[in-house]
């Protein structure tokens, strides 16, 4: 027995490993081109300062221009410039009050409060008094011997960096839809593997995977946070910006998909503590292929949403799995099954919804409900959460169902 739950246990630790891997791993596949690009721009910084500033050791020149750009595709020019603002004020007063004051507690102290405060004149983002801050405090920290080098102050090396990092930004295409289209395949593929488990584990009646399941549901929260994160800044980039006028539509639907998935995702962990106690009593064939019919479907709509495309084939391939979870079929197989069942209609709705339904249509096409319209029941579609034209955002009853479960 002892040796059960200690395989047990390690499983889901292999388990959670492999979930943050594959996560990692994502995030550094999304990372690597910015990455290249903030790399290649500070790198160029240097080399300016060096060549055209005559500084040995320009360390603000790439700094500032790191910093600036970093390892996100998310370069809104406002945002770069403030960053650089922040980082080539806190440098200017830094050496100001290094070579008036020298180097010392009570220095650091006040070119602290000065560059802080100073910045909070210049603007009010919050980034710009932060670099200004630490630059002060690091240019504060060094031997003076160090800050006297070539024609021009270090605040100069700064300036070169940030400007570079801004012109860079510029230049790139801004894609305030891009990111978060990735974010919400991401989490939809993350769901779409926590169903497929969960149908394994009711299929093979294996209480085990159900908990494996689980803790898989309980890695995902991060992806879903991020998705709702990039919706967030995308919102107001395309608020800001008149170019990117024509996105704003699929921002607001990604924006509603990010809160239907949570639902979804709260859902499924239902599911999972569930499906634990039912696959104890034995398979349960039917529903388990049903779970695992719904994670194909799911998938398709993760790759819909995530090309922009309007997902009327993996919304209609959800139709059809969602056939499987008629209440009547498990009449007599007792009331954790029925619960199990009930749950999973709520997350059908919910992905549904996702893919552009409205709530009062979404519940049209569960089995055994006395609206039941099949699949092609377009009329009771919004804009997807994807790409294509869009209608309104549904009724008022899109944003509560009826038999949603909002409780974790």
């Amino acid at each position: 027995m002892e040796d059960e739950r200690r395989g047990g246990a390690w499983r889901r630790f292999s388990l959670h490993v492999r979930v943050r891997l594959r996560q990692g791993w994502r995030r550094a596949r999304w990372a690597f081109a910015p990455t290249l690009v903030g790399a290649g721009t500070a790198a160029v910084a240097y080399l300016i300062s060096v060549h055209l500033l005559g500084h040995t050791l320009p360390i603000f020149a790439p700094t500032a221009a790191w910093l600036c750009l970093g390892f996100s595709s998310d370069r809104q020019l406002r945002r770069v410039a403030e960053l650089g603002v922040g980082c080539t004020l806190g440098v200017a007063l830094g050496e100001a009050f290094l070579r008036l004051f020298g180097a010392g507690v009570i220095q650091i102290f006040a070119v602290l409060v000065i560059s802080a405060l100073a910045a909070r004149i210049v603007d009010r983002g919050e980034m710009l008094t932060y670099q200004a801050g630490v630059q002060a405090i690091v240019v504060t920290a060094m031997p003076v011997g160090a800050m006297v080098d070539g024609g021009f102050g270090r605040w100069s090396d700064a300036l070169v960096g940030a400007l570079l990092a801004l012109f860079v930004a510029a230049l790139l295409p801004v894609r305030a839809i891009q990111r978060p289209r990735r974010r919400a395949q991401a989490a939809l593929t993350e769901l779409s593997d926590l169903l497929r488990a969960l149908g394994e584990a009711l299929r093979l009646g294996d209480p085990d995977r159900a908990r494996d399941a689980l803790t898989m549901g309980r890695d995902t929260q991060q992806v879903l946070d991020n998705w709702e994160k990039t919706v967030r800044a995308a919102r107001q980039v395309t608020t800001l910006n008149p170019a990117l006028r024509g996105d704003r539509p699929e921002v607001q639907r990604l924006a509603r998909g990010s809160v239907l998935a949570d639902r979804a995702v709260r859902n499924a962990r239902v599911v999972a503590r569930k499906a634990e106690s039912v696959a104890a009593s034995g398979p349960h064939v039917h529903i388990g292929r049903t779970l695992e019919e719904l994670s194909s479907a799911l998938r398709l709509l993760a790759v819909d949403l995530g090309s922009g495309q309007r997902p009327s084939d993996s919304r209609g391939r959800i139709v059809e799995a969602a056939r499987g979870l008629d209440p009547a079929a498990y009449a007599d197989d007792g009331w954790p099954t029925q619960t199990l069942v009930s749950v999973l209609r709520s997350l059908v709705v919910d992905v549904l919804q996702i893919g552009g339904m409205t709530a009062s249509g979404a519940r049209a096409q569960l089995p055994g409900n006395p609206q039941a319209m099949g699949p092609a029941a377009s009329g009771a579609t919004t804009g997807a959460a994807g790409g294509g034209e869009g209608g309104d955002e549904g009724d008022e009853d899109d944003e509560a169902p009826d038999d949603a479960v909002r409780a974790d």
